[in-house]
């Protein structure tokens, strides 16, 4: 039986009254430390500023599993966040979405990543944005191997005004 089945099993039993909370807490803890996870590391990082602004933490870092939370991986949500998925204002992770946004998918106002996604600017393999910057690009002003937009600009564009490998727009001269 898989951890994950097992872990269901657990939570059935105390669903019915078989298990106290206090029970179905220690044989949760007990089976996610058991070697069928030593794979993964033992415990992620969690830290999270006491000072707040607007709600949010001042900054926050959620990296790698936390069993004890039952979480695969970590989300940080502050004003700068660090983790696999990061939520802020500034925010870095495989998962980034914030005004600022750096990641392996960003998403914000400003995104810098693999795949970016950005209000204002979009800069990244395959960026999306009002100024899209990448390998593909697709936003109002578009500059990359393969352009689309209002103005693009690259290998192969298609747009309104464009300048490609075949074809440059006179008004764009």
């Amino acid at each position: 039986m898989s951890p994950a089945q097992e872990v269901e099993r657990l939570a059935k039993l105390h669903a019915e009254g078989a298990l106290t909370a206090e029970e179905f807490t220690k044989a949760k803890s007990q089976l996610l430390s058991t070697t069928a996870l030593s794979k993964f590391p033992a415990k992620g990082i969690r830290r999270q500023s006491q000072r707040k602004f607007c709600g949010l933490p001042l900054r926050a870092v959620a990296i790698g599993p936390d069993w004890e939370r039952g979480e695969m991986r970590g989300h940080a949500r502050g004003i700068f966040a660090l983790g696999d998925i990061a939520t802020g204002w500034f925010a870095c992770g495989g998962l980034a979405r914030g005004f600022f946004a750096i990641g392996g998918l960003a998403i914000g106002l400003f995104a810098f990543g693999g795949a970016a996604i950005g209000v204002f600017l979009a800069v990244g393999g395959a960026a999306i944005g009002g100024l899209a910057l990448g390998g593909g690009a697709v936003g109002g002003i578009a500059i990359g191997g393969g352009a689309c937009g209002y103005y693009a600009f690259g290998g192969g564009a298609i747009g309104v005004h464009t300048i490609s490998a075949t074809h440059q727009d006179p008004a764009c001269a």
